[in-house]
Protein backbone atom coordinates (compact mmCIF):
# COMPACT_ATOMS: atom_id res chain seq x y z
CA UNK A 1 0.00 0.00 0.00
CA UNK A 2 1.54 3.37 -1.33
CA UNK A 3 1.17 6.21 0.94
CA UNK A 4 -0.93 9.53 0.06
CA UNK A 5 1.73 12.36 -1.43
CA UNK A 6 2.41 14.38 1.91
CA UNK A 7 4.26 17.43 0.97
CA UNK A 8 8.18 17.40 2.64
CA UNK A 9 10.45 19.89 3.38
CA UNK A 10 14.25 18.33 4.19
CA UNK A 11 16.72 20.59 6.18
CA UNK A 12 19.07 20.40 8.99
CA UNK A 13 19.47 21.23 12.63
CA UNK A 14 22.73 21.30 14.82
CA UNK A 15 23.62 20.13 17.98
CA UNK A 16 26.65 19.96 19.97
CA UNK A 17 28.08 21.24 16.35
CA UNK A 18 27.12 18.18 15.07
CA UNK A 19 24.68 18.14 11.92
CA UNK A 20 21.17 15.90 11.93
CA UNK A 21 18.88 15.52 8.67
CA UNK A 22 15.22 16.49 9.03
CA UNK A 23 12.39 15.59 7.06
CA UNK A 24 9.47 17.99 7.73
CA UNK A 25 5.95 16.59 6.54
CA UNK A 26 2.98 18.51 6.20
CA UNK A 27 -0.23 16.67 4.96
CA UNK A 28 -2.69 19.58 3.60
CA UNK A 29 -5.42 20.65 6.88
CA UNK A 30 -3.71 20.93 9.94
CA UNK A 31 -3.69 24.24 12.19
CA UNK A 32 -0.27 25.94 12.67
CA UNK A 33 -0.04 24.71 16.37
CA UNK A 34 -1.36 21.43 15.80
CA UNK A 35 1.20 18.48 17.76
CA UNK A 36 3.38 16.93 15.38
CA UNK A 37 4.31 13.12 15.12
CA UNK A 38 8.34 12.86 15.97
CA UNK A 39 9.74 9.53 14.37
CA UNK A 40 12.73 8.30 16.29
CA UNK A 41 14.70 5.31 14.05
CA UNK A 42 16.00 2.42 14.84
CA UNK A 43 19.85 1.47 15.39
CA UNK A 44 20.78 0.57 11.82
CA UNK A 45 18.18 3.05 10.70
CA UNK A 46 17.81 6.00 8.69
CA UNK A 47 14.97 8.58 7.09
CA UNK A 48 15.22 6.55 3.80
CA UNK A 49 14.82 3.42 6.25
CA UNK A 50 11.57 4.44 6.92
CA UNK A 51 10.15 4.47 3.72
CA UNK A 52 6.99 6.06 3.24
CA UNK A 53 5.38 5.26 6.62
CA UNK A 54 5.32 8.59 8.31
CA UNK A 55 3.64 9.89 5.47
CA UNK A 56 1.01 7.59 5.70
CA UNK A 57 0.67 7.85 9.00
CA UNK A 58 0.26 11.58 8.92
CA UNK A 59 -2.15 11.18 6.14
CA UNK A 60 -4.05 9.08 8.19
CA UNK A 61 -3.84 11.42 11.19
CA UNK A 62 -3.91 14.76 9.40
CA UNK A 63 -0.99 15.76 11.91
CA UNK A 64 2.46 17.18 10.42
CA UNK A 65 5.28 15.10 11.43
CA UNK A 66 9.07 15.25 11.91
CA UNK A 67 11.70 12.59 10.96
CA UNK A 68 15.43 13.01 11.82
CA UNK A 69 18.87 11.03 11.61
CA UNK A 70 21.08 10.89 14.58
CA UNK A 71 24.82 11.37 14.51
CA UNK A 72 26.35 8.72 12.59
CA UNK A 73 23.21 7.66 10.30
CA UNK A 74 22.45 8.78 6.85
CA UNK A 75 23.59 11.72 5.63
CA UNK A 76 24.41 13.07 9.53
CA UNK A 77 27.52 13.56 11.04
CA UNK A 78 29.66 10.60 11.37
CA UNK A 79 30.45 8.79 14.59
CA UNK A 80 33.88 9.74 16.11
CA UNK A 81 34.07 6.86 17.84
CA UNK A 82 32.99 3.40 18.91
CA UNK A 83 31.61 1.59 21.05
CA UNK A 84 29.54 4.26 22.30
CA UNK A 85 29.22 4.85 26.44
CA UNK A 86 26.33 2.50 27.84
CA UNK A 87 24.18 5.62 28.42
CA UNK A 88 24.05 6.43 24.73
CA UNK A 89 20.47 6.15 25.12
CA UNK A 90 20.24 8.45 27.86
CA UNK A 91 21.90 10.97 25.63
CA UNK A 92 19.93 11.13 22.92
CA UNK A 93 16.19 11.14 25.29
CA UNK A 94 17.92 13.69 27.75
CA UNK A 95 20.08 16.15 25.50
CA UNK A 96 19.69 15.76 21.81
CA UNK A 97 15.90 14.85 21.05
CA UNK A 98 15.13 18.31 23.29
CA UNK A 99 17.83 19.93 21.47
CA UNK A 100 15.75 18.99 18.31
CA UNK A 101 12.53 19.96 19.11
CA UNK A 102 13.26 23.10 20.69
CA UNK A 103 15.46 23.91 17.19
CA UNK A 104 12.09 23.30 15.34
CA UNK A 105 9.54 25.08 17.55
CA UNK A 106 8.11 21.85 18.54
CA UNK A 107 5.89 22.55 21.35
CA UNK A 108 3.18 19.25 21.18
CA UNK A 109 4.42 16.16 19.92
CA UNK A 110 3.34 12.34 19.88
CA UNK A 111 6.64 10.18 19.79
CA UNK A 112 6.95 7.33 17.41
CA UNK A 113 9.90 5.50 18.26
CA UNK A 114 11.19 2.00 16.49
CA UNK A 115 14.09 -0.16 18.28
CA UNK A 116 16.50 1.65 19.38
CA UNK A 117 14.17 4.73 18.76
CA UNK A 118 11.38 3.60 21.00
CA UNK A 119 13.31 3.14 24.09
CA UNK A 120 14.64 6.79 23.22
CA UNK A 121 11.09 7.73 23.49
CA UNK A 122 10.33 6.05 26.24
CA UNK A 123 13.52 7.90 28.32
CA UNK A 124 12.19 11.36 26.89
CA UNK A 125 8.61 10.26 28.17
CA UNK A 126 10.15 9.59 31.86
CA UNK A 127 11.33 13.56 31.55
CA UNK A 128 7.52 14.10 31.70
CA UNK A 129 8.48 17.23 28.96
CA UNK A 130 4.94 19.46 29.63
CA UNK A 131 4.14 19.17 25.56
CA UNK A 132 3.86 15.39 24.84
CA UNK A 133 0.51 14.34 24.32
CA UNK A 134 1.46 10.25 24.38
CA UNK A 135 4.35 7.74 23.53
CA UNK A 136 4.15 4.51 20.92
CA UNK A 137 6.74 2.37 20.50
CA UNK A 138 7.86 -0.77 18.48
CA UNK A 139 10.20 -3.25 19.11
CA UNK A 140 11.38 -1.33 22.06
CA UNK A 141 14.30 -2.53 24.58
CA UNK A 142 13.95 -1.90 28.56
CA UNK A 143 16.50 -4.40 28.96
CA UNK A 144 18.67 -6.60 26.88
CA UNK A 145 17.72 -10.31 26.71
CA UNK A 146 20.01 -13.23 26.17
CA UNK A 147 17.46 -13.11 22.33
CA UNK A 148 18.59 -9.74 22.35
CA UNK A 149 22.37 -10.34 22.41
CA UNK A 150 21.68 -13.48 20.00
CA UNK A 151 20.25 -11.78 17.05
CA UNK A 152 23.19 -8.73 17.46
CA UNK A 153 25.67 -11.53 17.14
CA UNK A 154 24.12 -12.70 14.02
CA UNK A 155 23.63 -9.38 12.64
CA UNK A 156 27.31 -9.05 12.92
CA UNK A 157 28.06 -12.24 10.63
CA UNK A 158 25.57 -11.17 8.35
CA UNK A 159 27.37 -7.82 8.21
CA UNK A 160 31.00 -8.98 7.64
CA UNK A 161 30.06 -12.37 5.83
CA UNK A 162 27.10 -11.74 4.45
CA UNK A 163 25.22 -8.95 2.30
CA UNK A 164 23.72 -6.84 5.46
CA UNK A 165 26.92 -4.38 4.91
CA UNK A 166 26.31 -3.77 1.01
CA UNK A 167 22.16 -3.34 1.77
CA UNK A 168 22.82 -0.68 4.93
CA UNK A 169 25.49 1.34 2.49
CA UNK A 170 22.37 2.51 -0.13
CA UNK A 171 21.01 4.23 2.99
CA UNK A 172 24.06 5.29 4.91
CA UNK A 173 27.19 5.70 2.14
CA UNK A 174 29.91 7.07 4.42
CA UNK A 175 28.21 6.39 7.14
CA UNK A 176 28.27 2.13 6.66
CA UNK A 177 30.63 0.98 8.98
CA UNK A 178 29.72 3.80 11.66
CA UNK A 179 26.30 3.02 12.12
CA UNK A 180 27.17 -0.59 12.15
CA UNK A 181 29.70 -0.86 14.61
CA UNK A 182 28.22 2.33 16.75
CA UNK A 183 25.50 -0.38 17.50
CA UNK A 184 26.61 -4.01 17.43
CA UNK A 185 29.73 -3.07 18.73
CA UNK A 186 28.12 -0.94 21.54
CA UNK A 187 25.70 -3.75 22.19
CA UNK A 188 27.67 -6.77 22.81
CA UNK A 189 30.74 -4.63 24.86
CA UNK A 190 30.48 -6.38 27.89
CA UNK A 191 29.35 -3.95 30.08
CA UNK A 192 26.08 -3.45 27.81
CA UNK A 193 23.72 -6.47 29.07
CA UNK A 194 23.48 -5.22 32.30
CA UNK A 195 21.68 -2.24 30.92
CA UNK A 196 18.13 -1.43 32.03
CA UNK A 197 15.94 1.35 32.02
CA UNK A 198 12.82 -0.42 33.70
CA UNK A 199 13.14 2.29 36.28
CA UNK A 200 12.39 4.81 34.83
CA UNK A 201 9.30 3.47 33.10
CA UNK A 202 7.35 4.53 36.28
CA UNK A 203 7.93 8.42 35.50
CA UNK A 204 6.07 7.99 32.74
CA UNK A 205 2.51 9.61 32.64
CA UNK A 206 1.80 10.35 29.26
CA UNK A 207 -0.23 7.58 27.27
CA UNK A 208 1.85 4.86 25.87
CA UNK A 209 1.15 2.30 23.00
CA UNK A 210 3.73 -0.64 23.17
CA UNK A 211 4.10 -2.61 19.97
CA UNK A 212 6.02 -6.00 19.29
CA UNK A 213 6.28 -8.59 16.22
CA UNK A 214 5.56 -12.00 18.02
CA UNK A 215 8.49 -12.84 16.22
CA UNK A 216 10.58 -10.44 17.20
CA UNK A 217 14.27 -11.99 16.19
CA UNK A 218 15.53 -9.25 19.02
CA UNK A 219 13.10 -9.17 22.09
CA UNK A 220 10.65 -11.46 23.91
CA UNK A 221 7.22 -10.64 24.37
CA UNK A 222 8.90 -9.27 28.13
CA UNK A 223 9.76 -6.10 26.65
CA UNK A 224 5.71 -5.27 26.08
CA UNK A 225 4.78 -6.51 29.34
CA UNK A 226 7.26 -4.23 31.99
CA UNK A 227 6.67 -1.34 29.42
CA UNK A 228 2.99 -1.34 30.38
CA UNK A 229 3.44 -3.10 33.59
CA UNK A 230 5.94 -0.25 34.89
CA UNK A 231 4.76 2.69 33.33
CA UNK A 232 3.16 5.56 35.74
CA UNK A 233 0.38 6.18 33.02
CA UNK A 234 -1.95 4.40 30.87
CA UNK A 235 0.13 2.16 28.63
CA UNK A 236 -1.66 -0.66 26.24
CA UNK A 237 -0.04 -3.46 24.58
CA UNK A 238 -0.01 -4.93 21.15
CA UNK A 239 1.61 -7.93 20.16
CA UNK A 240 1.30 -8.39 16.17
CA UNK A 241 1.47 -12.09 14.68
CA UNK A 242 3.08 -13.05 11.92
CA UNK A 243 5.64 -10.54 12.39
CA UNK A 244 9.42 -10.08 13.54
CA UNK A 245 11.54 -6.78 14.11
CA UNK A 246 9.86 -4.29 11.92
CA UNK A 247 5.98 -4.30 11.89
CA UNK A 248 5.57 -0.95 10.67
CA UNK A 249 6.71 -2.83 7.18
CA UNK A 250 6.21 -6.11 8.05
CA UNK A 251 2.11 -5.82 9.28
CA UNK A 252 1.73 -2.36 7.68
CA UNK A 253 -2.40 -2.04 7.54
CA UNK A 254 -2.42 -3.36 11.23
CA UNK A 255 0.30 -1.19 12.67
CA UNK A 256 -1.23 1.57 10.62
CA UNK A 257 -4.74 1.50 12.21
CA UNK A 258 -3.53 0.65 15.41
CA UNK A 259 -1.31 3.99 15.76
CA UNK A 260 -4.09 5.83 13.53
CA UNK A 261 -6.59 5.19 16.49
CA UNK A 262 -4.43 5.74 19.13
CA UNK A 263 -3.14 9.35 17.98
CA UNK A 264 -6.71 10.45 17.55
CA UNK A 265 -7.41 9.52 20.77
CA UNK A 266 -4.50 11.26 22.25
CA UNK A 267 -4.47 14.80 19.82
CA UNK A 268 -8.23 14.55 18.87
CA UNK A 269 -7.13 14.50 15.59
CA UNK A 270 -10.86 14.03 13.61
CA UNK A 271 -11.38 10.87 11.44
CA UNK A 272 -10.30 11.15 7.85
Amino acid sequence: MTAPAVPHQDRAVIVDGVRLPVRLLTPPGPAPDAPRLVFLHEGLGSIGLWRDYPAALCAATGLPGVVYERQGHGGADPLTAWPRPVGYLEHEAEHVLPRVLDALGVARFVLVGHSDGGSIALLHAALRPAGLLGTITEAAHVLVEPITLAGIRAARQAFVQGDLRAKLARWHGRNTDGVFWGWNATWLTPPFPDWTMTDRLPAIRAPVLAIQGEGDEYGSPDQVARICAGAGGPARPLMVPDCGHVPHHQARDAVLAAMTEAIRDWTGAPAR
